[in-house]
Formats: C-alpha cells, sequence, structure tokens
C-alpha cells in the first residue's frame, strides 16, 4: 500500500506494501501461565511456513477510504447502523442511551458507529488518517484484500511474522513488557476500565507506524487493534495481537502466542487488520 497519507487514482487498488518473509519452521503457541485457558494457545509445537509476503502494519483510515471510494463497500457497522464502542471514548448522553455488553458493560452499542465515525455521531476521523481502520468486521476485511489483490494472514503466518526471528519470547521484542522502563506497545496502563494514564502516550489507537518495528520491520504486532485472520475458529475468525484496551488485570493476550475470535460479521472500536499475499 502507499505510505499513510496518500491515495490511489480513483477506481484503482494500490500497490500493496509487503515484507517478504524467507518461511521455514517455528515453535508456535504457548504455555504461558498467565494464558487464557479456553484460548488454545498450547501447546508448543513446530509449525512449517512456506515462504509469503505481510503488510509492515495495519491498514490505514486513509487506505480503507480508498477502497470504499473506489468500489462503493459499505461496512457490517454501516449496514447495521451501530458497532460497539469503549464506553469511556462517549460522551454521557450518547453513553446513557447505548446498551452495554452483559459481560463486557465497558462495551456499548452505539448507533452511527463506523470507521467514518469511530466513536459513533459527531466524531471524525480528522488527525487519524495513518491510524488503523476499525468498525471493520472480517468480511469488510476480506472485501478489501479481494480489491487489492491480496488475503488476510494465516495465524501460522501471523504468528510467524509477529516473533520477528526469536524464539519463545512473549512479546515482539522479548520477554519484558517494558524493557528499561521502554513501552514498546499500545495498550492500557492504570486501572482498567475506569483510569487509563496513557503512559504509552495513546489512549485510544496510536498511528500505525507509531513504537518500534520488531526483527522483521514489522510495527504494532502487539497491542494497537485486533487483527483478524483468515483462519476460522468455531463459527468466528480468529483475532491476533490483542488492542489498546488489553490490561494484565482481564486481557493479557497482547503476548505473541495469544488469540481470541468473534463472529465475521461483528466489528469495533479495537478490531482492524493488516494484509498478506503467496
Amino acid at each position: 500500500m502507499p505510505e499513510p497519507g496518500t491515495a490511489p487514482k480513483p477506481g484503482t487498488a494500490p500497490e500493496p506494501a509487503l515484507k517478504r518473509l524467507p518461511g521455514g519452521t517455528f515453535l508456535m503457541g504457548g504455555d504461558d501461565p498467565d494464558a487464557n485457558p479456553g484460548d488454545g494457545e498450547g501447546p508448543v509445537r513446530e509449525v512449517a511456513v512456506a515462504p509469503f509476503a505481510i503488510s509492515p502494519y495495519t491498514v490505514t483510515n486513509d487506505e480503507f477510504a480508498a477502497f470504499a471510494d473506489a468500489t462503493g463497500h459499505r461496512t457490517d457497522a454501516e449496514r447495521f447502523g451501530w458497532s460497539h464502542v469503549f464506553a469511556g471514548f462517549l460522551p454521557g448522553r450518547l453513553r446513557r442511551v447505548s446498551p452495554r455488553a452483559g459481560r463486557a458493560p465497558w462495551w456499548c452499542a452505539v448507533r452511527g458507529a463506523d470507521w467514518r465515525h469511530p466513536e459513533g455521531p459527531g466524531s471524525t476521523l480528522d488527525g487519524r488518517a495513518d491510524h488503523p481502520v476499525v468498525h471493520v468486521s472480517w468480511n469488510d476485511a476480506a472485501a478489501f484484500c479481494r480489491w487489492a489483490g491480496v488475503r488476510l494472514p494465516a495465524e501460522t503466518e501471523w504468528e510467524y511474522a509477529a516473533r520477528g526471528g526469536l524464539t519463545g519470547k512473549r512479546y515482539p521484542w522479548g520477554d519484558d513488557l517494558t524493557p528499561d522502563g521502554e513501552h514498546m506497545c499500545n495498550i492500557w496502563q492504570g486501572h482498567f476500565p475506569t483510569r487509563n494514564t496513557a503512559e504509552d502516550g495513546y489512549k485510544g489507537t496510536a498511528p500505525v507506524t507509531a513504537f518500534p518495528p520488531n526483527g522483521y520491520g514489522l510495527h504494532n504486532m502487539a497491542g494497537n487493534v485486533w487483527e483478524w485472520c483468515a483462519d476460522a475458529w468455531g463459527d468466528g475468525r480468529a483475532l491476533r495481537g490483542g488492542s489498546y484496551l488489553c490490561h494484565a488485570s482481564y486481557c493479557n493476550r497482547y503476548r505473541i502466542a495469544a488469540r481470541t475470535a468473534n463472529s465475521p460479521d461483528s466489528s469495533s472500536g479495537n478490531t482492524g487488520f493488516r494484509y498478506a499475499a503467496d
């Protein structure tokens, strides 16, 4: 894809920007005592991956806008008329009238929330051209990939890429979450879900190239936004990487081996995607 802030000519898909990776065998999964038992992270096993290419960052708002403008695509959130937004981002009036998710009451179902209006009516993308597009479902991500001539990564490819050549580490940069006190990813600091100190610099999404890349030159393989993968998981599709809302007190899925899933038509303010190619 072009650098954030640029766009292709109307009606044409841009040339994808991809990092070529050599493939080979690697140790996938984890046996971390902090793992969520139902997530299927383990056992650690040797997995072979063919050579492939992957985007160095998640798809941006500008890039998704080029797709939507060229194709007229309407996202699932736009068709349904609502999407999930973190309650702390909403003004009191909107928060009071938006239904809460039962098991995760920090999520509000906000009418009018979509990728163009990340916090619902009245919100815009101003200042977020190079932030990851959010409120996109697996269906929307797959449609973008078809237009751009790419595809979603398999979970094996995603994890191989996230490890950046390291073996058995918790994070894309090693085992220490904040080496020498440096924040390496965009996750929650403070007391979830009521107080975010934003010590890493961001309360919501960060630019897609924020924070140092891993050993393969890939940005934000931990935190920022969840990333859709191609794989089915039960009745849904797999998601990897965690997001800016992850915190050790309830969701430590910003570890490389961590995973979750959602239905292919679901969307939220912390879910995006990157793409891959053979």
